[in-house]
């Protein structure tokens, strides 16, 4: 069985192409989950530490499929678990509209994994038999395999972005909400692009489109005045596409790793290309360093 959620599009969701950016979709699958989860789970009255309110996202893996603009049209989201172990549970999602002849187009895919947690004593838990019951009529075997996991990154040679957290990124937990994590990659990896632009002597960064991201949460990100550090580089190099592995640091302690995999985009025609002899030189270069 899956859960459907209708979730309405806002102007603001848009990137500089017209398209919904990559970051946005990610809030998408966030809000259906959270109404799967107090339907399963409602709280009494006042009460905000039921299972909807008190877990945490262990790791994302989102596979884009197809570019997405705004319209009047809810956006359609089903979701369900593909695993339920003793102090976790995977959640999978499909996101696309339904067209006239009843055929969808599909956007995205993406994976979740959670773990209970209780905040006040900043601990994971195990499942309850009575949330395993629940989340039981939802399971159905995964699609796909899971994604190899992501290495601990070289910081020789990676490009630096100082991470200043706003009030705004903060849940009502205290930490950085998971979504904004793929803000903070998102902004590393154009500064990255930047440098590499400039190294290149291209006039301008070149325009990417993300087509994969898996990122791994490791420990909460928090408000506070001194920014973190995130550290991002090329490790990949394809014949249109490239991949960039970055990290988010407090000093030595790694609080998030995230492996993104872009393709290089022709805005003109809306098809991918290969980079230029100059840019592609820039993006061996980078990844061998």
């Amino acid at each position: 069985m899956r859960h459907r959620y209708e979730c309405p599009m806002r102007w603001a969701d848009l990137d500089v192409l017209g398209h919904v950016n990559n970051v946005v979709y990610v809030d998408y699958l966030q809000e259906a989950r959270v109404d799967l989860m107090r339907a399963l789970f409602p709280a009494p009255a006042g009460v905000e530490d039921d299972l909807a309110d008190g877990v945490v996202v262990v790791r994302h893996e989102v596979t884009y499929l197809a570019e997405l603009h705004l319209g009047v049209a809810p956006l359609s989201i089903e979701c369900w678990v593909t695993e339920v172990r003793a102090a976790s549970f995977t959640m999978a999602y499909e996101v696309f509209h339904e067209l006239p002849d009843g055929e969808r187009r599909v956007y995205l895919r993406a994976t979740t994994l959670l773990t209970p947690y209780v905040f006040a004593t900043e601990r994971p838990r195990r499942l309850t038999s009575a949330e395993r019951d629940a989340l039981a009529p939802y399971v159905e075997p995964p699609v796909s395999p899971k994604a190899a996991p992501i290495p601990a990154l070289d910081w020789a040679g990676a490009g630096h972005y100082p991470l200043q957290v706003r009030f705004s990124d903060v849940d009502v937990y205290r930490h950085v909400n998971n979504v904004k994590y793929f803000e903070y990659f998102q902004e590393s990896r154009v500064r990255l692009l930047d440098e590499l632009a400039r190294a290149s002597g291209e006039d301008q960064r070149p325009s990417v489109v993300v087509v994969q991201t898996d990122v791994d949460y490791r420990r909460p990100i928090l408000l506070r005045a001194e920014p973190y550090d995130v550290w991002s580089k090329i490790t990949r190099v394809g014949d249109r596409s490239f991949t960039v592995e970055s990290e988010i640091a407090d000093g030595e302690t790694v609080l998030a790793r995230a492996r993104v995999t872009l393709v290089l985009f022709d805005t003109a025609t809306g098809r991918s290309i290969e980079p230029s002899h100059r840019l592609r030189r820039a993006l061996e270069d980078a990844s061998a360093g």
